[in-house]
């Protein structure tokens, strides 16, 4: 497929290489860097010798060390971080990220592509199209990239075959006929040797495409960004003095010029553009791309992380939405799991809610799905803990693209595409009662609390709970029990052990113990609950201070020991699957309001600790 157009001189542009592993990704970019006479000679001198110890090549110069630069990838021969590197012809700039092949280290290649316009994907000829050229291939597709080389590296190692290379290419072709790309070159080569690399080669006389350099001068890749909705993403609120009020960022998309109407995305305040402020003084007009700082003719309320949008131009402002989501996290995503989401410059809780459907990146068939483990691509169903401003990802990357943190280890864990918001019914909305929560507890004296015990199965929950509900009863003070075998007789009944049953299990949990603490009532919840996230989520449902949270700290081989139920008996057999503490883990509080070790201490003397804890938080007792 040829090019549109020509570039201007030095128009920089912005590529990736992927594909599987020792598809020739790193010795490519080193071939450019070398045939572009951008190397020192005393880097090339390094690389000659370290090519004696790490390199692949027998006694030619391995160029793939010139991106390899980690001791590790030189040991393996393998690329495990992204190398971006830049390097430029007469006719054009670019910036080349080389990423790894590995699938555990798929993270690091949608790292790479995310910024990139451009993907060359290598095949090895000898192994053609893999499982990892498709999944590769899929997330330039999610992220954005239209404009793919299909390069077919190691030419040489199969005689130069035109037979061989149209097999491949024919493959990819019809593997990708559904991925949306605008432009699809082939091209045979090899890295090694410089094969239509830079310079057209005499061993493929059957090929009369352009070389891989050729190609990429003239590629137009080119997006009118200017010409889409004006999206301004604040980054910081800039108060040097108070004279001065700005709001600094760079323009996502869109024009702006001093005098337009704009509104806050989230909030709809409207108000004008004064000024368009620079280091290098004010601007009559700015375009996406420009980093700048705008100052307001009102007052208007305006923070990091707000987005500014013309009247007539606004993104969608949803809690809830669909998208694409590619997993990054070597723990397993589960719906209905908390994690922290980073979409533009906001940071706010965000749960799955369903999945609903997992993508098989060999065929792009969808399948159900319960989970998405690590590198699998999912659609899935969000629920953010607030309104965010937000496009659809094929619209506009700034505004449509947001990650997943894990809230515990503050790992990236999944990062996701925007495809439209869910637009839930409108007629559903909080009623708000003249007798609240604070008003029903008055009713009795009462100190509305959630109570949550946690621990391993026999550790003594129920029992502790059970003695401590009764003092209170007997004081007086309205309460509730809710406990794990109690639960699943009727609210989850439909549930079983699965991790991600236990996660729905628990936010059931947590919905009915909010509901009565609004009540008034000190609500006593016992269950296992082994992860942390979970218990997270519970506390974060709940205003500060409402959620106390109790570890019952029992040795597991006290509660095998103690084996109440006979449970751990018929696990170790295994007769029971995803029992906590033989086959599914625990994760104990890292810091629990109360943390109660029950070795040598009798139930009512733990009971005892936790009743101390509530009058020390005004429960009367």
């Amino acid at each position: 497929m040829t090019a549109q157009h020509a570039p201007a001189q030095h128009e920089l542009l912005r590529f990736l290489t992927c594909g599987s592993v020792d598809d020739g990704k790193s010795t490519l970019i080193g071939r450019l860097l070398y045939d572009s006479q951008l190397i020192f000679e005393d880097t090339l001198a390094a690389i000659a010798r370290d090519s004696r110890k790490h390199g692949t090549t027998g006694e030619d110069i391995d160029l793939a060390l010139l991106v390899d630069g980690l001791e590790a990838e030189r040991q393996q021969g393998i690329t495990i971080d992204v190398a971006y590197r830049f390097f430029a012809t007469p006719r054009r700039s670019f910036i080349v990220a080389d990423t790894p092949g590995h699938e555990q280290y798929t993270r690091n290649m949608a790292t790479g592509a995310s910024g990139a316009s451009l993907a060359v994907i290598l095949i090895d000829a000898r192994k053609g199209v893999l499982t990892q050229t498709r999944r590769h291939s899929y997330i330039c597709s999610l992220l954005g990239i239209r404009d793919i080389v299909v390069a077919v590296n190691k030419i040489d190692l199969v005689n130069f075959s035109e037979e061989t290379f149209d097999r491949i290419v024919g493959d990819y072709v019809t593997f990708a006929a559904g991925l949306g790309f605008r432009s699809v070159m082939p091209i045979p080569m090899s890295a090694r040797f410089g094969d239509n690399v830079t310079i057209r080669s005499g061993n493929t006389p059957w090929y009369h495409g352009p070389t891989l350099v050729q190609h990429l001068e003239e590629v137009d890749v080119s997006q009118d960004l200017g010409a889409r909705p004006f999206r301004f993403p604040v980054q910081w609120v800039n108060r040097p003095n108070l004279d001065f009020r700005g709001f600094a960022g760079t323009i996502a998309s869109g024009r702006i010029a001093p005098g337009d109407q704009v509104v806050v995305a989230a909030s709809g305040k409207p108000t004008r553009i004064a000024r368009i402020v620079t280091a290098d003084g004010d601007l009559d007009a700015a375009e996406a791309g420009q980093a700048v700082t705008l100052t307001l003719t009102d007052e208007v309320d305006v923070a990091r992380g707000d987005v500014l949008v013309r009247a007539a131009e606004r993104p969608a402002v949803a809690d809830q939405f669909a998208g694409h989501l590619l997993w990054m996290d070597e723990e397993a995503m589960l719906p209905g799991r908390s994690y922290l989401m980073r979409i533009g410059n906001i940071w706010t809780p965000c749960s799955v809610t369903s999945i609903r459907h997992r993508v098989d990146v060999n065929t792009l068939e969808e399948h159900a799905a319960r989970r998405l483990s690590l590198n699998e691509i999912g659609f899935c169903n969000f629920s953010a803990g607030q309104a965010v401003p937000l496009d659809p990802y094929a619209e506009n990357r700034a505004t449509g693209a947001f990650i997943l943190v894990d809230r515990f280890t503050n790992r990236t864990a999944g990062a996701g595409m925007v495809a439209f918001p869910l637009r839930r019914a409108s007629n559903i909305h909080h009623e708000h009662f003249t007798v609240d929560k604070a008003a029903r507890a008055a009713l009795t004296g009462n100190r509305p609390m959630v109570l949550w015990f946690t621990g391993l199965s026999g550790s003594g929950k129920s029992t502790i709970a059970n003695i401590v509900e009764q003092a209170l009863h007997q004081a007086g003070r309205a309460t509730y029990a809710l406990d794990g075998d109690n639960i699943r007789h009727g609210l989850c009944r439909d549930l079983g052990f699965t991790a991600e049953d236990r996660v729905e299990n628990i936010r059931r949990v947590g919905e009915v113990a909010k509901l009565m603490l609004d009540a008034g009532m000190v609500v006593l919840c016992s269950f296992i609950s082994p992860f942390r996230a979970e218990r997270r989520m519970v506390r974060d449902l709940l205003a500060p201070g409402d959620f106390v949270e109790v570890f019952v700290d029992t040795p597991i081989e006290a509660c095998i020991a103690r084996d109440p139920k006979g449970l751990y008996a018929r696990a170790q057999a295994g007769e029971i699957r995803n029992f906590t503490g033989i086959d599914s883990p625990y994760e104990p509080p890292e810091n629990a309001e109360l943390h109660i070790p029950t070795a040598g201490r009798t139930p009512e003397d733990c009971a005892a600790e936790v009743l101390d804890r509530l009058r020390a938080a005004g429960v009367a007792v």
